[in-house]
């Protein structure tokens, strides 16, 4: 299924999972940009980001509610001593690939410091 595959994305970093699991017009939904970002090329991009920031030793997910191709995951961390509370909305097609990712953050000083070392990185 889909959800342990991003699970095990989450867990290794292995960019050869992403590359199974999105679909080629995956739509990413962030919490720090105003517009979709369509494509499984630029959701990439923002999901490896986000791994690289948010995918430390601190970072779990607390709950899960899975449907028939969607899954709505919990997480938790800290980044500098902020902690940082989401959901990941993850739906996927028949295909078992990834169709919709929308990521919602709180608190506002979680999404600012997010937003501020996802930024640096993708400067790059």
């Amino acid at each position: 299924m889909v959800i342990e595959e991003w699970h095990n994305f989450v867990k290794t970093k292995n960019i050869n999972i992403l590359d199974r699991i999105l679909s080629e017009e995956v739509v990413f939904y962030s919490p720090a940009v105003h517009t979709p970002q369509v494509g499984k090329q630029i959701t990439k991009k923002y999901l490896l980001t986000a791994a690289e920031v948010l995918f430390k030793e601190n970072f779990k997910y607390v709950s899960e509610v899975k449907g028939n191709e969607i899954a709505i995951c919990e997480f938790e961390c800290n980044i500098d001593e902020i902690y940082i509370n989401g959901i990941d909305i993850i739906i996927w097609n028949g295909s078992n690939q990834i169709t919709s990712f929308k990521v919602m953050v709180r608190p506002l000083k979680g999404l600012m410091i997010l937003k501020e070392k996802m930024a640096n990185i993708l400067s790059k």
